[in-house]
């Protein structure tokens, strides 16, 4: 034990930078776990999209946008989804994905419509990126 101490001790920028990168890294999984939004993969959308009638809200902004999307996604950009929410309300008993690049604007998005009293809100896990790589279709 006074030898791990005296390395601690000895090593204490190499212990802080550990610490710091596995924050980072568990950061962005563990708000998402408090806060109660559930991940789906591209599989797992595409059952909750013809199975449970899921609305896709696809977050990302306008160029990204216009290079495809999911089908039947309904365009949101996440700066102007709040004002958006009430119009949204619709929806409310519905599944809800949000969608963007990479999953990380789509988790922010679940996050606000949680709180906006969404239920049944996902985050679609790798984004379009994902979409794409599992060879769903996109539309322009």
């Amino acid at each position: 034990m006074g030898e791990l101490l005296q390395f601690l001790q000895a090593q204490w920028m190499l212990v802080l930078s550990g610490i710091v990168v596995l924050v980072l890294l568990l950061r962005g999984p563990l708000s998402r776990r408090i806060a109660g939004i559930e991940e789906v993969d591209p599989s797992a959308a595409v059952h909750l999209i013809n199975h449970e009638d899921a609305v896709i809200i696809d977050v990302r902004e306008q160029e990204e946008w216009s290079r495809g999307h999911l089908p039947n996604a309904r365009h949101i950009p996440l700066g102007d989804l709040s004002k958006y929410v009430k119009d949204l309300e619709k929806h409310r008993g519905h599944h809800v994905i949000c969608q963007c690049a990479s999953g990380m604007r789509s988790a922010r998005a679940a996050a606000l419509l949680k709180k906006a009293g969404f239920d049944k809100i996902y985050s679609l896990k790798g984004g379009i990126h994902a979409w794409r790589g599992a060879g769903l279709p996109v539309e322009k």
